[in-house]
């Protein structure tokens, strides 16, 4: 036995994964046999033990001083509009500004088989996600005379369908910019804490969430192809929001001017009980509190004018310096649990199909780490403008209002330009 296999055992054993070793020896099929040992050496069974263990812990009382942080309204900038406009389209012609769009989920809730940045909404052009995003970037290219570097984070899942998906499009003509890194995963936990194994005989592992982009970025060496072609400023999003503006001189002008390292944009909250992450200070940091976290009574407080106090919602729309990336990317996250209905084999074979919860899935969040910047930049957009986000099937946030949204947005574009 070789000496990797020697502490891979011993390492199971000491975490209480021994049924793994049992499984592994069984497998038959040799290509099969050598990813689940490569899974098996990389696994960090320290870190899933402790994470499992922090899923019976009883939650704390959070003593942290929680504050409304202050946020700039695009609409009312006034003169000041053009002056951080100028500021950041100087860079962006400079070329300092790379995209990142995060795609590494599925279309599964859309009722879609394969990647959700794939998924069409249903537009006369019978558009992806993908190529919506990539319009963008392509008019902003043009407009500013550069070449926006396009970095799109996939998951093991989906990486290979997503390359496909684009060759087969000819990468939306925009192929010399773009660049494709994958997701980091972590393995799915039963109730008792042990490792499952999933339907297709690997070792069942789900993607980190979307705050397992800054390490992606750094162990993937895609901060070092930025900081080589000159990059300076990161926009990051999700793929689902068809309406997500990634070059904004604005954005991009108030946070060099400033002197910040991160920015975000924010949508006033179209009710209190609307079930959005909102930005605000936590002991003096930047931070975003879930829907969960936020009392009725601080989800309900008004200022003078009687804007809410806790109205910012985060709209996964945020700028960095790439300092910061590179900071965030080399310091670990907290992780939260969700617990997830999971398809899995069992140790004598057998699949088992959950009809409730049944499994850990473990994942980091993005704002999880704006707490490491001194300060960051809040700017309020207008939601038909910008927020079009593609979730469910049907209702709140589905293919239906995202295309009401786009086609709204994009029929005013056209009048204001004739």
């Amino acid at each position: 036995m070789d000496d990797d296999m020697i502490e891979i055992e011993s390492k199971l054993k000491k975490y209480n994964q021994e049924h793994l070793l049992e499984y592994y020896k069984k497998i038959k099929d040799e290509e099969k046999k050598k990813k689940v040992y490569k899974q098996l050496q990389n696994i960090d069974y320290k870190l899933i033990d402790n994470l499992y263990k922090n899923t019976k812990k009883e939650i704390k009382e959070d003593s942290a001083k929680i504050e409304p942080i202050e946020y700039w309204d695009k609409e009312r900038l006034g003169s000041k509009y053009d002056f951080y406009e100028e500021i950041g389209e100087k860079a962006i012609r400079e070329g300092k500004l790379a995209a990142v769009t995060m795609a590494g989920g599925q279309g599964t809730r859309l009722g879609h088989n394969g990647p959700k940045g794939t998924f069409d909404i249903g537009l006369d052009s019978h558009k992806s996600l993908f190529e919506l995003l990539c319009d963008g970037l392509k008019e902003a290219s043009k407009k500013y005379d550069v070449d926006i570097p396009w970095f799109i984070m996939t998951s093991r899942e989906n990486n290979e369908q997503t390359v496909e998906f684009f060759e087969k499009n000819k990468y939306f003509g925009y192929g010399k910019n773009i660049y494709f890194f994958i997701q980091g995963q972590l393995p799915m936990v039963d109730t008792e804490g042990k490792i499952l194994i999933g339907e297709n005989g690997l070792i069942k592992e789900a993607a980190d969430g979307h705050g397992g982009v800054y390490e992606s970025l750094v162990k993937s060496k895609m901060v070092d192809k930025m900081k080589e072609l000159g990059v300076e400023w990161v926009f990051i999003g999700g793929v689902d929001n068809c309406l997500a503006k990634m070059v904004d001189p604005v954005l991009m002008g108030l946070a060099i001017y400033k002197g910040v390292t991160g920015a975000g944009k924010s949508v006033v909250k179209s009710s209190p009980q609307e079930k959005v992450g909102v930005f605000c200070k936590k002991n003096g940091k930047p931070t975003v509190m879930e829907y969960s976290e936020i009392t009725t009574e601080m989800a309900e407080q008004r200022d003078e004018s009687g804007e809410l106090l806790y109205g910012e919602s985060h709209l996964l729309c945020n700028l960095f310096n790439i300092s910061a990336i590179e900071r965030m990317g080399n310091s670990t996250l907290p992780y939260h649990s969700a617990f997830k209905k999971a398809t899995y084999i069992d140790k004598d074979g057998n699949k088992v199909v959950a009809t409730s919860p049944n499994a850990y899935k473990f994942e980091a969040f993005l704002f999880d780490a704006f707490g490491e910047l001194d300060d960051m930049v809040v700017l309020r957009v207008k939601r038909e403008e910008e927020f079009a986000p593609v979730k469910n099937a049907t209702g709140v946030d589905s293919p239906e209002t995202a295309r009401e949204l786009y086609n709204n947005f994009h029929n005013k574009l056209s009048h204001k330009h004739k």
